[in-house]
């Protein structure tokens, strides 16, 4: 069987000419493919899956002839082999009964709170394991953030047509390099997205061993919505705290509630929120030089006695952090990136104003609760990790606190209705979290329009 990837026509004809760029690419591509092969065959890992170790291998997808933008097999796997070293304790009964019992108070005390109804015909168990909440979760990731790998794939193939296009028009070298070409791309694409398939793996995974709930990032994961909580984590999260463990579950599910209740009630912010990834990976473009370059560095510094079989990293996954196929962001991808920041900054703020709302004096502890929400946030938080990882965004922590004082003034100076209103609306940007009384102004229309005639 012949090595994965770019292999030379058998009838290819020597000594004609070629154009020294893609000469150069081709034999790029060339040690690429046999250096990746022979590293992972001393690893022992099978070009068809997993290695009996159980690291993933990201060729498995092109052996198998499949070329999904985003292979939801590798997400998965690599997310549950993360689970799994980090450990995941099972749902006994007791985590069911308080998890049941913070939900039915906290939805009792949130419609005191907010306008959005509470998630009806909910019969699903709404306390989980780290290793259920991947299961849970996997396809609102997959949905999320597949439009990155779209984005990376298409701008992959405009880079190769392009240069087919560029050799078809040498009579003589044109015939000879569209096949090889055309299987530079297919390892390429695949190549790409299982790079960033294990990239999205290792976040999840990650993830798992710190989100509260099924909504922790911020990030509309389900579909219906439906409010979940992981009971190990939570007992975590509360381990230095003296605080009663009933009141650190309330918190938790008043906070988890409130944006399932926001998700459901607001469908059109889930494709709002999505739609910033859509608009940053459209604007993908990749500069072939670039390419190369790191590519050539990511092989040279290529050692699989790196790779750490607890979390399953190794020299790509840090390649690919620093910056391994990553293009130059355009102004219109900055923009993306800033609409992402404030809408997720919004949900963040929304969701604490409502919970210190609907929980007021009946949680003692509920201003150390928050701040120590808040400090956890600011240097752990879950969609940190994962938009750092993929997308290079710092989500500012400055911005979700500025979000709650937004809507605290809101409810204020108008009421809940005026509050939760806005989410059908137009949101504001992050200028306006700071003016919230001028963006009320601009968003109202006057009772006498005689002057608009």
């Amino acid at each position: 069987m012949s090595p994965f990837g770019f292999t030379p026509e058998d009838g290819e004809e020597e000594g004609k000419p070629e154009d020294s760029h893609q000469e150069e690419f081709g034999a790029m591509m060339r040690k690429m493919q046999e250096q990746i092969q022979k590293q992972f065959e001393q690893l022992g890992i099978n070009p068809a899956g997993l290695n009996p170790a159980g690291f993933i291998n990201p060729f498995a997808a092109f052996a198998q002839g499949t070329q999904d933008a985003l292979p939801q097999a590798v997400v998965r796997d690599t997310a549950k082999k993360f689970v799994q070293a980090q450990g995941s304790q099972p749902i006994g009964t007791k985590d069911l009964t308080v998890v049941d019992s913070a939900f039915e108070i906290a939805d009792l005390w949130l419609n005191e709170a907010t306008v959005f109804p509470a998630i009806a015909g909910n019969t699903s168990q709404r306390a989980v394991s780290r290793l259920d909440w991947v299961d849970e979760t996997l396809k609102g990731w997959q949905e999320t953030m597949e439009p990155l790998a779209t984005g990376l794939s298409a701008a992959i193939s405009s880079l190769l047509d392009d240069a087919m296009a560029q050799q078809s028009q040498d009579a003589d070298s044109g015939e000879a390099m569209a096949a090889p070409m055309g299987a530079i791309a297919g390892l390429l694409r695949t190549f790409i997205g299982s790079l960033i398939a294990t990239q999205l793996g290792q976040a999840i995974g990650g993830i798992s061993a710190t989100a509260t709930g099924a909504h922790d990032v911020g990030l509309p994961l389900l579909d219906p919505a439906r409010p979940l909580l992981i009971p190990e984590n939570i007992e975590k999260w509360s381990t230095d705290l003296d605080i009663p463990k009933s009141e650190v579950f309330l918190f938790h599910a008043l906070r988890e509630a409130a944006i399932a209740r926001l998700f459901e009630s607001n469908p059109w912010l889930v494709s709002y929120i999505r739609s910033a990834i859509v608009d940053y990976g459209r604007g993908i473009h990749i500069d072939m030089e670039a390419i190369q370059r790191q590519a050539e560095e990511a092989m040279q510094n290529f050692d699989p006695s790196q790779m750490n079989p607890e979390s399953g990293e190794n020299s790509f996954t840090i390649a690919l952090n620093n910056g391994i196929f990553t293009p130059e962001e355009t102004p219109a991808q900055r923009a993306a990136l800033s609409k992402l920041e404030t809408a997720l900054a919004l949900v963040d703020g929304w969701a604490d104003e409502v919970t210190s709302l609907a929980a007021g004096d009946r949680l003692p502890a509920l201003a150390q609760l928050r701040e120590m929400y808040r400090r956890q946030r600011a240097t752990n938080a879950p969609s940190q990790q994962l938009f750092k990882t993929l997308l290079g965004l710092e989500v500012s922590p400055k911005l979700a606190r500025e979000a709650s004082a937004f809507w605290q003034k809101v409810r204020e100076s108008k009421d809940i209705a005026s509050r939760d209103n806005i989410w059908s609306g137009i949101l504001p940007n992050a200028d306006e979290l700071l003016e919230p009384e001028i963006f009320l102004a601009s968003t109202q229309i006057p009772d006498d329009l005689s002057g608009l005639l």
